[in-house]
């Protein structure tokens, strides 16, 4: 069976499938190294907000002065925030496959993702996203988290897209297996070429 020809809607996460982790551990620990910090204390002061910063209810300046600028420092907000920037990359490989798929199949693209408000803008606006993803569904602007259902349940609501219609692409499985519970089709993306087979199990046609 051809599940493509059925499929209207991808919603896609963008840390870990289109993108580097924004503000992943590896992520941390680099800057510990890079600016002397205590590792264990970074990660304390992060485990206690970055839920609330994800949720856009603390700004970047806010989570800074709790987790890295609770104590003078002798570089500023501005150098660590250019260090985060850097911390985000492209899978180009991933990006390019999921333009050739709306082209092709004109399909609606929505970005679900726990981002914080900066780091989501800048990596929207660095990676030029909007030209393939129709919106963002981010927590930061709906206050809502993977795994919580109910941004999946928005996400349907705003695409106009029934459950199965829709697909969705995540590097955790935890997610995939929420967005299943709706009756969503899901694929646990681990690296391109999965992904690829797994899609043209669906019927699509990932090649160019």
């Amino acid at each position: 069976m051809n599940e493509a020809k059925n499929i209207t809607t991808i919603f896609l996460d963008i840390g870990g499938v289109l993108l580097t982790n924004g503000w992943g551990h590896k992520s941390r620990k680099l800057a510990t190294e890079k600016f002397h910090l205590d590792s264990d204390e970074m990660e304390a002061r992060h485990a206690m907000t970055f839920e609330t910063f994800e949720l856009g209810k603390l700004t970047l300046d806010e989570y800074l002065n709790i987790t890295v600028f609770y104590e003078p420092r002798d570089f500023s907000k501005e150098e660590f925030w250019k260090f985060m920037c850097t911390q985000s990359q492209p899978f180009m490989e991933m990006i390019e496959l999921m333009k050739r798929l709306k082209k092709r199949y004109k399909l609606k693209i929505v970005a679900v993702s726990n981002e914080a408000r900066e780091l989501n803008a800048y990596r929207i606006e660095e990676y030029k996203l909007t030209e393939f993803i129709d919106f963002f569904v981010s927590s930061t602007y709906v206050h809502l988290r993977k795994p919580d259902v109910d941004i999946y349940k928005l996400a349907l609501d705003m695409s106009k897209s029934q459950p199965d219609q829709t697909l969705c692409i995540d590097d955790l499985g935890v997610f995939v297996k929420v967005a299943e519970s709706l009756g969503i089709k899901g694929i646990c993306h681990s690296n391109y070429e999965t992904t690829c087979k797994e899609l043209n199990a669906l019927g699509f046609e990932t090649e160019l």
